[in-house]
């Protein structure tokens, strides 16, 4: 599934492993909560420590700005935004990307259980370096995007 040389695979892959169970059982056509809720069974008889609905301060130049909740913290390493969506726009990975950042985490999956098929990007976040006082840019490596079709 996720290569291991990607670092915590290990987490990764439980993490997806957890969904694709939660949307064999469930299938598409729930509310994002109800995802939420079955994944966090999943996730806890699967042994992953988490914190749902994790209020997150966001900063502007070290300045508290407001706060954002993540729908899981795993294994404190890993954020975890879900999706229960037709289709993915380029809108979620964008917001995302922009968690990962604001956050300063460095892996987060994007989950969709919403499409017939569970979709997942695994998102990996570097800072590049750069001069004092030039905005810090970023590289963001979308290291795998599948699709698995509903067992029937």
């Amino acid at each position: 599934m996720i290569k291991k040389e990607y670092k915590y695979s290990d987490i990764t892959e439980k993490i997806i492993g957890c969904a694709m169970r939660v949307h064999s059982k469930l299938g598409n056509g729930f509310q994002e909560v109800v995802y939420q809720r079955a994944l966090a069974i999943e996730m806890r008889d699967n042994g992953l420590s988490f914190e749902r609905e994790k209020e997150m301060p966001i900063s502007y130049k070290d300045e508290p700005i407001g706060t954002r909740r993540v729908d899981f913290f795993v294994e404190d390493t890993i954020m975890l935004e879900l999706k229960a969506l037709i289709e993915l726009d380029k809108v979620h990975l964008a917001q995302a990307i922009n968690y990962l950042e604001v956050y300063d985490m460095e892996i987060g999956l994007l989950i969709n259980f919403g499409a017939r098929s569970l979709e997942f990007k695994r998102l990996t976040r570097q800072k590049k370096s750069c001069p004092e006082g030039a905005p810090l840019g970023r590289i963001i490596e979308i290291t795998r995007e599948s699709q698995f079709r509903q067992l029937t």
